[in-house]
């Protein structure tokens, strides 16, 4: 809990910097994008030679692939019972099943079960959610957007030249080598930066607009996404047996929020714009409500 104040106080000071006029618009953009692109591939490159591979990360990289099938599923049975339109099963389709697993992974497995989480946590990301994200994720471009040019092709590409993924890449090739003591300082003070980063341009973007149209579909997604996803993923495996660090890890990062790249992607295409950025917002909000409880009932 000292860990989740701690989260929650660089979510407040992005709140209260949101509106200080010394701070221009696009601050949370680049703290995101500082995260992204240094923070999160120096936490890869220190914890990628740690991971031992072994039959117990079969169900990292395999669970999100099962919360993709469940989602799915039950998007598309609310979208048959409540009559919701292509656009909005479309959304709901791209957004729900791909969780935030890196960006908001990361700081939130980090604060409930330590730097020991991490390893799994990137199986799960990178081999994973990435991979659904790449494959899926094209294939609901293609059949709901509306004016979507991104293909299959420009996905895979972004997903590849990702720096999270380029570092996976290189820490795997690394395994062997053991970085030299200044990188290895530089890269854990980078890696340490990734919380505040994370938590503050969480905090100041946080803008809730709702209207009536889409608290039906959003309701319904952020349900299967918060509470149905990761329940399940806790009952299946208790019923086989799966405990330990990486199972725990792995039903924690099955109750992330929607990716916020998916709802910008949903947004490109034209696929509802207001109920895909909602998705993501109060997602990441809420979230900080379920994932206690989530780690709670772990």
């Amino acid at each position: 809990m000292e860990k989740f104040l701690f989260i929650s106080i660089f979510v407040a000071i992005g709140a209260i910097f949101k509106r200080l006029p010394v701070f221009p618009k696009d601050t949370a953009h680049v703290l995101n994008m500082f995260a992204l692109y240094v923070a999160l591939p120096a936490v890869i490159l220190l914890k990628v030679p740690h991971i031992q591979f072994s039959s117990g990360m079969l169900l990292p990289a395999l669970l999100p692939w099962g919360m993709l099938l469940l989602s799915a599923a039950l998007i598309l049975a609310g979208a048959r019972l409540l009559g919701w339109s292509r656009e909005t099963v479309g959304v709901l389709l791209l957004v729900v099943p791909i969780g935030n697993t890196s960006f908001m992974g990361v700081p939130m497995v980090t604060a409930f079960f330590g730097e020991q989480g991490i390893p799994p946590l990137i199986v799960y990301d990178q081999v994973g959610t990435m991979s659904v994200f790449v494959f899926y994720g094209a294939m609901i471009l293609a059949l709901y957007g509306s004016d979507a040019k991104v293909g299959f092709l420009r996905i895979a590409g972004r997903a590849l030249l990702f720096p999270p993924t380029l570092a996976l890449f290189l820490g795997l090739a690394l395994r062997s080598w053991p970085y030299p003591e200044p990188v290895r300082e530089s890269l854990t003070v980078l890696s340490g930066m990734l919380t505040p980063l994370v938590m503050t341009a969480i905090g100041f973007q946080l803008k809730i607009r709702l209207s009536p149209a889409i608290l039906q579909p959003l309701g319904f997604g952020l349900a299967v996404k918060l509470a149905v996803a990761p329940l399940a993923a806790l009952a299946f495996c208790r019923m086989l047996g799966l405990h330990g660090l990486a199972a725990d890890v792995s039903i924690f990062e099955a109750g992330m929020p929607p990716m916020v790249t998916a709802g910008a992607l949903a947004m490109a295409a034209g696929m509802v714009p207001e109920l895909a950025a909602a998705a993501v917002s109060l997602g990441m909000v809420l979230s900080f409500l379920t994932l206690p409880l989530l780690f709670w009932m772990l």
